[in-house]
This record gives C-alpha cells, sequence and structure tokens, in this order.
C-alpha cells in the first residue's frame, strides 16, 4: 500500500493572529501515524513549546527546512 503524502498547511499568508488556531486544527484532524507540513516564514520554536505544554509526549515535530526565509516542520501524531 502506498504512503499517504501529507497535506501541506502553509500559513505564511495568514494574519499572525490565526495561525496557531489553524495549526491545531490541523492537528486535530490528524490520526494516529498522521501529520501535516507546516510551512511558515520565521522558526515555529514557540509553538514547539506550546505543543509540548498542551500535547506533551503526542505529538512529533521533524525539522525539514529551517530558514532563512522558509521553515518547513512536519508536525504529526505518533
Amino acid at each position: 500500500m502506498a504512503a499517504v503524502e501529507d497535506a501541506v498547511l502553509d500559513v505564511r499568508t495568514e494574519p499572525p493572529a490565526r495561525r496557531h488556531q489553524l495549526i491545531f486544527e490541523s492537528y486535530g484532524a490528524c490520526g494516529a501515524g498522521e501529520g501535516f507540513i507546516l510551512v511558515n516564514d520565521h522558526d515555529p520554536k514557540p509553538l514547539y513549546y506550546q505543543f509540548a505544554a498542551e500535547h506533551e509526549g503526542d505529538f512529533t515535530w521533524e525539522y525539514f527546512e529551517e530558514g532563512p526565509e522558509t521553515w518547513r516542520v512536519r508536525i504529526g501524531r505518533p
């Protein structure tokens, strides 16, 4: 069976106040073993700390690209 390609969530054009809401909605829609690629215009390290606080042990975080203009991070559920 072919692997399902992760959805891409590009928040670079979204207002900053809306970004975290969209990201957590995407995470909430993921089932076990699923994830999505977050595309952002800055290092989303504060978002990582929010995930660690609210979903400790229940998320994965893997950088695919680390700037200087674009960051890509796969966020998933184990």
